[in-house]
């Protein structure tokens, strides 16, 4: 009750709300947009640079099953992802983790959807990128 009366009076709690709702539905629809549109390996590049951005770590500690399924995408199809982004000396790879070694060949290989959701977060006051 307290926080709808306070959401009504139009404040800064109705404009913080308002702004974290855009960024949210930003993300979400450009999500579902990229899951459409890109390659494994561009949703992949998304995926680690949005981690690193929102961790401030260049370090993700996950197997590639679980990235799989993050991502709705087949096992096999992120072995191949992160092999040609690993050759391509973006990440490098360890058991259960995967490192960003250079963050540009990384943001190269990422489709234009990292930049839309960033951009979004930023302009609420969320997270800068790593590195």
């Amino acid at each position: 009750m307290v926080f709808k009366e306070e959401f009504e009076r139009g404040g800064m709690l109705h404009d913080l709300t308002l702004a974290r709702t855009e960024a949210r539905i930003t993300e979400t629809s450009q999500t579902a947009l990229c899951n459409q549109m890109h390659s494994v390996e561009q949703r992949l590049s998304r995926w680690l640079l949005t981690f690193a951005d929102r961790s401030n770590s260049e370090q993700v500690k996950v197997t590639q099953s679980v990235v799989a399924g993050m991502l709705g995408v087949r096992r096999e199809g992120i072995s191949v992802a992160v092999a040609a982004l690993r050759d391509a000396g973006s990440i490098k790879t360890s058991r259960a983790s995967i490192t960003i070694h250079d963050r540009a060949c990384l943001e190269k290989r990422a489709c234009e959807c990292h930049k839309v959701i960033r951009d979004a977060v930023q302009a609420f006051g969320g997270s800068k990128p790593a590195g």
